[in-house]
């Protein structure tokens, strides 16, 4: 499919409670690549395999949890008719100049009605993924260090009115709806996937009482394999484990949650289907939301619905 408008989940800034130790935790554990460090005292990450110059931000705060999540755009034309198609539909819209955040160009901020502020930006430094672009090998040096994701694959947030989230993504943003868990009524979304290519998803929302909660950023693995050597990694490293290594029945991705040290969690993902925008979105009814999520056990697990920063 043509990517005109959105092309992917571009950067997330998560806060942490140590940041010394969160470095470690993401640097050696997880494998991301640091790429910089500002005045704020944000310290700045990447994929091995991503091109651009960050995309997993961390600061440290008095609470865990996400700041802001973004999405990376076509040129800076699209970035100007997005924010006058947000400020159409009756959203505030605030400018951040370029530079605020390293190597990074202007961003449109706004806030969705579930308390989470979204990104928008057409110009991040790339940096490459130390391969090169003429006769580049597979993989470098950096795939073998900690578990080693590809890229930040996507985020799923928590909080209210995800209906209208929903419209703004579709509506606005030019995302479309690729699954949906139902309420136990039937009658409106508990949680909805959607995407703004032919992944399986860039962004998933879930119904929340309270705004603006972070449940959880994940990120690419190659394989099944890389999964279970990842499961392998978090258990020489003691990193707590939520659930997995299993399959989700929605999305069809294999998975396992764990949390960094502050307490956020993270998802090592691989798989999920290619679907495109004429597809028909995929339903789970709510009695059936533990094979939605944990495929082989059919167990809606606890900590699912309840553990967000």
């Amino acid at each position: 499919m043509a990517m005109t408008g959105v092309l992917r989940p571009g950067h997330a800034q998560v806060r942490v409670l140590d940041l010394e130790a969160s470095i470690k935790f993401y640097r050696d554990v997880l494998g991301l690549v640091e790429t910089g460090r500002d005045a704020q005292g944000r310290v700045y990450f990447k994929c091995w395999d991503e091109r651009d110059h960050s995309s997993y931000v961390i600061r440290e705060a008095d609470s865990a949890g996400i700041d802001f999540f973004g999405f990376k755009v076509l040129d800076k034309a699209t970035l100007d008719r997005l924010e006058a198609d947000l400020r159409a539909y009756g959203l505030a819209t605030t400018r951040i100049p370029a530079g605020e955040m390293l190597e990074t160009g202007e961003r449109v901020r706004f806030q969705l009605p579930s308390g989470h502020l979204i990104e928008l930006y057409a110009e991040k430094t790339a940096v490459g993924n130390g391969l090169g672009t003429t006769n580049p090998a597979p993989w470098g040096a950096s795939r073998e260090h900690g578990i080693a994701p590809i890229r930040l694959d996507h985020g799923l947030l928590y909080g209210p009115n995800i209906a209208e989230v929903q419209k703004i993504f579709v509506d606005v943003l030019g995302f479309y709806l690729v699954e949906r868990v139902l309420t136990e009524d039937g009658q409106t979304s508990a949680a909805v996937w959607l995407s703004c290519s032919h992944k399986v998803h860039d962004i998933a929302f879930a119904e929340y009482p309270e705004p603006g909660k972070l449940h959880h950023c994940s990120f690419l693995m190659e394989s099944w394999e890389s999964v279970l050597r990842a499961g392998d990694i978090m258990s020489m490293n003691k990193v707590a484990v939520d659930i997995g290594p299993t399959r989700h029945g929605i999305t069809r991705g294999c998975t396992i949650y764990a949390w960094d040290p502050s307490g956020n969690r993270f998802e090592t993902f691989m798989g999920g289907y290619h679907p495109y925008p004429d597809y028909e979105p995929l339903t789970w009814t709510f009695d059936n939301f533990g094979q939605g999520l944990d495929y082989p056990q059919r167990k809606l697990h606890e900590t699912f619905l309840t553990v967000v920063t």
